[in-house]
């Protein structure tokens, strides 16, 4: 299930089961969407650890990194990311990718909080 939604400076994107075959086409649409975000938008990225994406799908996600990367450094306050087993070195892996506060959590709860210290969030 892929979930895109804006609420104010809070962007969420959600990619959790129940999964479906339209799934991957519907989180490079969200990534898309995420790009074109406004400045001032912090990312909550909630990740069910579960899908994988194809080939394609994972140069699709390559390629856009790459193309929206100065723009989401622009644009974006803070990313948080919540994925099962998420770690110190998950949050590592993809500072390396942009240059906003970014950490990496097992609850939301936490990821929110984290969210709201950058400005985002109720």
């Amino acid at each position: 299930m892929i979930l895109f939604e804006q609420r104010g400076a809070l962007v969420t994107l959600r990619f959790e089961p129940p999964y479906a075959p339209d799934d991957e086409r519907g989180y490079l649409a969200a990534l898309d969407r995420i790009g074109d975000c406004p400045p001032g938008f912090a990312l909550l990225a909630v990740l069910g650890g579960g899908a994988r994406l194809s080939r394609e799908g994972e140069r699709a996600q390559a390629l856009w990194f790459k193309a929206t990367r100065a723009r989401v450094n622009s644009n974006c306050r803070a990313i948080a990311m919540v994925r099962p087993g998420a770690s110190g070195r998950m949050t590592e892996i993809f500072g390396r990718l942009w240059n906003v506060p970014l950490a990496a959590f097992t609850d939301e709860q936490s990821a929110r909080d984290f969210l709201a210290q950058h400005g985002a969030g109720p």
